[in-house]
């Protein structure tokens, strides 16, 4: 925005930007918003989802303890935590459809512009859902499906003659099925989080914690998928030897549905329960080989397929954490294919898991990287100097967003030294490629060609400013040549310190500052000294850009006599924020000058008026006598004769005026019309000489204390 106490014409009216009053804009609905992933608001959206996550995954198996033995040769499914969980469940799925409609509206970054910092953000809403349905909605939608809801409260009371074994078998299936896309929505989901912010742990004791959280989920997955297998184990048992009663062999004759706790109540199970061997042959306490319980003995020995839900579920969290741990050695493994396969896929897992968890734990108690390790040290000695050197808050916290942003940035890498270290040729082809297309972009620049482009390149070095960095300032050397990328920069001047002047203009994606720099690389025989900044520069956002250092804008200005052309000369000053502001200053000095012209002029032309209307129609002014006057104007008056005297003696007697006064104002107005006649003369000379500079250097400025 341009503020100044002085008029502006028309002419100069462009380079103001008018400010809207806030309740006139349009303001969009927040639903309606797209919004930016590296954004603070995505990001910590990310971190409370992953840790929905992370619940939705420890949530699901529980569903495998909603069976349980509910008596002698029943089973039955535990309605009060089947209530629980189904309620969780929905709050948790809730927020897996939020995300969903989330991520309709954040925008991505275009894989081709990713070549520097961040990249371009596409915020086309259609773009961003035809890439979302193409990528990721089918996982997403897979993983908030009710499925385990709808089969407990709707599918199975519709089923006729549904049991507990028949709610376990296919309330298990489900589970599993939708826990594979839950699993995977884990690792994009990680992955973004850690693209934001470096790391998903920012300290070593988070990063152990977060690594043995994930083991703990494991180790419940074991117990929990154990239990279950348990629990059908005995089933089994249950259903094998029932067959064996309903051929006959005892009566009254064995029905499945004696075996749910529903029937507890039937008087025929009563009466098969008398007499029947189902429980003596399938009991895991005092198994004498008739049935291989293999390793879920010990869920019927210690009683845990009838104990409480609470210690039911820490006995098989612990027995899952015991056999990832051991590798499965403590097992003692049937020689049933299921059972030993299941053995194998916990000791691979343990395998995996536990040596994952030791060697994190290592990783992050003693640094995570050493790159890492050098960043957290570098920001806690920061922050230890701030401290001790007592900063200002507002100061503390800029320096901290400069150091995060530079790490987001660069991942602490040293792009320097990496090209250094490369020939010539492959750096110059690097810089190309990484610079090429942003230069381009920049108005001034696309008016060279590719050699100069080229060469101009190889020496642009990236810089970073975080938001508030005052990049130059008004008064101060002027050490390189900055041109925009990405973000906005505020350029404003007071005309080195003028009262009552101040001029300010936003830069954005295109836009260059520090062209003092280049007036001074063009001249023949430039100084050592720099050229001093007529603006304050000041970044309003994180601000992405190319530096162009003195010596080596000088160099090329030096090797490459066309950067001298007029068109390159015309094309700086149109683009030119600092020309700009001269042009629109002379603009108010012409008229300003235009403006004084025409009033001496008016004023002359008044005098003339009256000396030839008014005077001129008094006889006794032009042809009258005088007498008894000589002895006051002696000297004066002898070319204006006795009868202008006399005149002037008949006007003081007509005003009532003495004499002397009246020739006194008479001498005055002719002298005024001398002045008037030589200050017009000299505007003319002024204006016809006035010439505006014809070369790129620095005009002079405007005196506006001398024309005010």
């Amino acid at each position: 925005m341009v503020h100044s106490f002085h008029p502006y014409t028309a002419a100069s009216a462009r380079f103001r930007q008018i400010s809207v009053p806030f309740n006139l804009r349009k303001t969009k609905p927040w639903w309606s918003e797209i919004l930016d992933p590296g954004s603070e608001t995505v990001t910590r959206w990310n971190y409370i989802f992953f840790v929905i996550c992370i619940m939705g995954l420890f949530l699901d198996p529980l569903f495998f303890f909603l069976p349980l033995i509910g008596g002698k040769a029943c089973m039955e499914t535990d309605l009060q935590i089947s209530i629980y969980v189904t309620s969780i469940r929905t709050i948790a799925d809730l927020f897996y459809i939020f995300h969903i409609i989330i991520k309709f509206r954040i925008a991505f970054i275009a894989p081709g512009s990713r070549v520097f910092g961040r990249g371009q953000l596409v915020k086309d809403p259609w773009a961003i859902a035809s890439r979302y349905l193409k990528k990721d909605f089918s996982i997403d939608l897979a993983a908030c499906l009710p499925l385990p809801q709808i089969m407990i409260w709707f599918v199975i009371p519709a089923t006729r003659n549904s049991t507990a074994a028949y709610t376990n078998h296919t309330l298990s299936l489900i589970v599993l099925i939708q826990y594979i896309p839950r699993f995977i929505q884990l690792f994009p989901l990680n992955r973004r989080i850690a693209k934001n912010t470096g790391v998903v742990a920012k300290t070593a004791w988070s990063g152990a914690v977060y690594n043995l959280i994930l083991f703990a989920l494991t180790a419940h997955i074991v117990g929990s998928s154990w239990y279950v297998l348990s629990i059908k184990r005995q089933y089994e048992c249950w259903k094998q030897e029932c067959g064996k009663e309903h051929n006959g062999t005892h009566s009254p004759s064995c029905n499945l549905e004696f075996l749910d706790c529903k029937t507890t109540n039937n008087r025929e199970r009563q009466a098969w329960l008398e007499k029947t061997n189902v429980s003596e042959n399938c009991d895991a306490i005092n198994d004498e080989g008739k049935f291989q319980f293999g390793m879920f003995k010990e869920a019927f020995k210690n009683d845990v397929a009838s104990a409480p839900f609470i210690s039911k579920y820490f006995y098989c969290l612990w027995w899952g954490m015991r056999n990832l741990c051991a590798y499965g050695q403590d097992i003692e493994v049937s020689t049933m294919v299921g059972e030993t396969s299941f053995c194998i896929t916990i000791a691979s897992i343990g395998l995996v898991q536990f040596s994952h968890l030791m060697s994190q734990i290592q990783t992050f108690l003693q640094s995570t990287t050493a790159r890492l390790e050098e960043w957290r040290v570098k920001r806690r000695d920061t922050e230890e100097w701030m401290r001790h050197r007592q900063l200002p808050p507002e100061l503390q916290e800029r320096v901290r967003r400069f150091v995060q942003y530079q790490w987001i940035a660069t991942r602490g890498v040293d792009e320097k030294s990496i090209l250094n270290s490369l020939p010539l040729d492959i750096r110059r082809q690097i810089q190309r490629h990484l610079c090429l297309a942003h230069v381009r972009r920049v108005p001034f620049f696309a008016q060279m060609d590719d050699q100069l482009l080229d060469a101009i390149c190889e020496r642009l070095k990236s810089s970073l400013n975080t938001r508030d960095t005052h990049i130059f300032r008004e008064g101060a050397p002027v050490s390189e040549m900055l041109f925009i990328v990405r973000g906005q920069l505020e350029s404003s001047t007071t005309d080195g310190g003028r009262t009552g002047f101040f001029n300010s203009i936003t830069l954005r994606a295109g836009d260059f500052c520090g062209e003092e720099l280049l007036t001074w690389a063009l001249m023949p025989s430039s100084s050592l000294n720099l050229p001093v900044s007529t603006r304050t520069v000041k970044s309003l956002t994180e601000v992405e850009a190319f530096a162009l250092r003195a010596e080596d804008l000088k160099y090329v200005a030096s090797q490459f006599k066309r950067l001298h052309s007029k068109k390159l000369q015309h094309a700086f000053r149109y683009y030119s924020h600092q020309w700009r502001t001269w042009g629109a200053c002379y603009i108010q000095v012409a008229w300003r000058r235009y403006k004084k012209r025409k009033l001496a002029l008016d004023l002359l032309r008044e005098e003339e008026y009256y000396y030839t209307h008014v005077l001129d129609q008094d006889p006794d002014y032009n042809n009258g006598s005088t007498s008894g006057a000589d002895d006051d104007d002696d000297d004066d008056n002898d070319d204006e004769g006795p009868s202008k005297t006399s005149s002037l003696r008949r006007m003081a007697e007509q005003l009532h005026i003495p004499l002397g006064p009246a020739i006194l104002a008479s001498k005055f107005a002719a002298t005024t019309k001398r002045g008037l006649q030589k200050v017009a003369t000299r505007l003319d000379r002024e204006t016809s000489s006035a010439k505006m500079p014809k070369k790129l250097f620095k005009p002079n400025e405007p005196d506006f204390s001398k024309d005010s």
